[in-house]
Parts: structure tokens; C-alpha cells; sequence
């Protein structure tokens, strides 16, 4: 089918347009290389070397023989999208394009503003696009767990069945984001359902959890086409700071106890996911829901599984606890339901050790390459 991936030079969206694409459909990518900017307003980078993006699609053709348009632009800006919309005409939308860290829109007020107006902005442009020029698209929006924030329940795949004073309804499971960047997703959640009740769009509203590893099949065919790796306090995950700590002799810097439990997933199985949602779309009128996350981890967990293989690879780890910048329970209840993209065929590629060796040798390659004074975070959350 006909699929435009907004965002697609990104950690997820550039190995999903590759797998896409590989497996057989017309891929186009949106993209306001904005997340290149903002290393530049960062002072930070990716710990691999980032090729362009034209580089990387023109090594894509050289290698697959495969096309893949490029439209630069910014889903804020309606009249680009809409152009991009008639010329393209997609079955299905991929929307990666939102600013995605939770530090970065926790910086100050211009950066919690720029993160709600692009998100929820580029949002409702897309649902207006789909609206007015391809009514059948499938809408696939990736969304986040924190939406849920982490109820003293088990959370349910976007919906919750409520009995109350006799009466029974199924109802959106309730929000209780944790930063500015996790309400935009809330609102855009809101949005998309409101869209589709009252327009008949379809839409697949994917809560992802933490993404981690590196590369796909596709993004391992030559290095112009390797995927970013961020590790810096802001865009950075716990698991690949862990890992840039290690080998650099630093100590792997928990924040406060460690007892935070989030859902993972590998880079191979958003991809995955992707395919499952675009090959199995939603009924028109339809807003539904997949938990897209295969296990559940603390941060102390994740830190003893880069303790354990970094001493076996040689290098000597130590575990510190820093306070916590953020503002969140550390000893809480975690448990959500993620049956749904396992019912339509998804199999889980799981965390384990050699998953984290292969990360931790590609940092070793690009070592020379840390910015030291990135790791620890600079972002509080009061």
C-alpha cells in the first residue's frame, strides 16, 4: 500500500520507512529535520554517525532498488501537508513526527509550549488532511504508556469497563501523564477520538513503551543507513546511558531508588508492530488502542543487566543513585495489558544479554564520540 511516515529520518521512523519499504510498499517520508536542530541547540549528538537523510535514501536505491520520497516540511504548516496528501493519496499515515522527549519539554515554558504546538498542532493538521482529502487513510499514531502514568491498577488496552451507582460503560482508561510532553500525547489521544466519532476516520492509537536497541535487518546493509543512538540527559534513554556509562568508567547513575517499572520494547518489534497495524487497519469510525510494549523493567534491573555484561566484556561497573530530577513514585504498582498486536502475530524480541552486548560494542566503536558532560541530567522536573 501507499504509506507516508511522518517523522521518518527518527530513531523509530527511519528503520520503520527501511521495513516498509522492504516489504514491498510505497513508502514516502515527512520530515522537518527538526530533531537534527535540536542536537545542535543541544550541543549533543548521536553516538553513531548520522548520515543525511537524502544520503541514506539514495544508498537505500543503490542497495534495494526501492524509492523513497522525500517531502521537508513540518506537519504545523497546513498548506505542506495538504500538498503532500494530494500528491501521495496514502492508504496509511505513520505519525512519528512529534517532539518525543520528556526532559526536553520539561526544560522551561518556551520548550513545554513548543512541545504542545507542534505535537498537538501537527495532530490535528493530519486529521484535518485526512478529513478533507484521503477520508479512508488509516491514521497510525504512536502514542506513549505514560500516558497511564502508573495506577494502583492493572491498565487496560486504552479502554476500561466502569461500574458505577449501577450503571456499566466502557470508558477511556483514565491519563495521568507525568510531563509536559506525555499531556500532549493525552490531547492527541483525545483528538484522534473525537475525530473519529464524529468524522469516521480510522485510527490506531499505538501506547509504546521504551525503545531500545539499535538496528533492524534493514539498517544493518550498509553503515549510511545505521540508525541514530542517543544517550544525552535529555533524549537519552536509562538503558543506553547505562550502557555509554560503562565504558567510559563512569558509574551507571540511577535515579533515586530505581524502582520505576516502564514497558520495553526492541526497535525490531516497533517496526513489527507497524506492519501489523498498517496490514490490519482499523474500521472506519473505529479510534482503537494497542498497548505496544513485550516486558516490563525497573531502572535498577536495567542497571544490574548492564552491570552483569560490562564486566564481562571488560569493563568494571559500578552502580551510584543520584536523586531524581523527575517527579514520579518510585515504589509503585506497574502491570499493563498487551495482548492485542500479540493476538494479530506479533513475536517479541526480548531484552537479554547479548542484546545489550551488541549496543555495547557498537558504543565502544563510537566511543571517541560521547560528549562526557551529556550524560547526567541537567532537566528538573520543580
Amino acid at each position: 500500500m501507499k504509506i507516508i511516515v511522518a517523522g521518518g529520518d527518527g530513531f523509530c521512523g527511519w528503520p520503520t520507512a527501511l521495513y516498509l519499504s522492504q516489504k514491498g510498499h510505497d513508502v514516502s517520508i515527512i520530515d522537518s529535520m527538526v530533531r537534527r536542530k535540536i542536537d545542535r541547540e543541544l550541543h549533543s549528538n548521536s553516538l553513531t554517525p548520522i548520515a543525511t537523510l537524502e544520503e541514506r535514501v539514495a544508498k537505500w536505491k543503490e542497495l534495494t532498488g526501492k524509492e523513497i520520497r522525500i517531502y521537508e516540511g513540518d506537519l504545523v504548516h497546513y498548506d505542506f501537508l495538504k500538498e503532500v496528501l494530494k500528491r501521495e493519496m496514502p492508504e496509511a499515515f505513520v505519525h512519528f513526527a512529534e517532539q518525543r522527549s520528556a526532559p526536553y519539554s520539561m526544560i522551561d515554558r518556551e520548550h513545554a509550549v513548543y512541545t504542545q504546538n507542534n505535537n498537538v498542532t501537527g495532530t490535528l493538521n493530519v486529521l484535518f488532511g485526512i478529513k478533507e482529502i484521503v477520508p479512508d487513510c488509516h491514521l497510525i499514531k504512536l502514542g506513549t504508556l505514560g500516558e497511564y502514568g502508573t495506577p494502583n491498577i492493572q491498565i487496560e488496552e486504552g479502554y476500561i469497563e466502569i461500574e458505577h451507582k449501577g450503571r456499566k460503560d466502557v470508558l477511556p482508561f483514565p491519563k495521568q501523564p507525568g510531563s509536559f510532553y506525555h499531556l500532549s500525547k493525552v490531547h492527541d489521544s483525545h483528538n484522534i477520538m473525537f475525530a473519529c466519532r464524529i468524522w469516521g476516520i480510522r485510527a490506531t492509537d499505538l501506547n509504546q513503551g521504551i525503545v531500545y536497541g539499535l538496528d533492524t535487518e534493514e539498517t544493518k546493509k550498509d553503515p549510511v543507513l545505521t540508525n541514530r543512538l542517543d544517550y544525552d540527559g535529555v533524549f537519552g534513554t536509562a538503558l543506553n546511558r547505562f550502557i555509554i556509562q560503562s565504558t567510559i568508567g563512569h558509574d551507571l547513575t540511577v535515579y533515586g531508588k530505581g524502582g520505576q517499572t516502564r514497558g520495553f520494547l526492541h526497535i525490531k518489534d516497533t517496526v513489527r508492530c507497524i506492519e501489523i497495524a498498517a496490514e490490519n487497519p482499523a474500521d472506519k469510525g473505529e479510534f482503537r488502542v494497542f498497548n505496544q510494549f513485550t516486558e516490563e523493567h525497573s531502572v535498577g534491573d536495567l542497571a544490574e543487566k548492564v552491570q552483569k555484561v560490562a564486566n564481562e566484556e571488560g569493563y568494571p561497573t559500578h552502580i551510584a543513585h543520584l536523586e531524581n530530577p523527575r517527579v514520579e513514585l518510585e515504589d509503585h504498582f506497574f502491570h499493563a495489558e498487551n495482548t492485542k498486536l500479540k493476538d494479530l502475530g506479533l513475536e517479541p524480541h526480548l531484552l537479554d544479554e547479548e542484546v545489550i552486548r551488541e549496543i555495547l560494542r557498537t558504543v565502544v566503536a563510537h566511543k571517541e564520540r560521547v560528549i562526557k558532560e551529556n550524560i547526567l541530567p541537567q532537566v528538573k522536573w520543580k
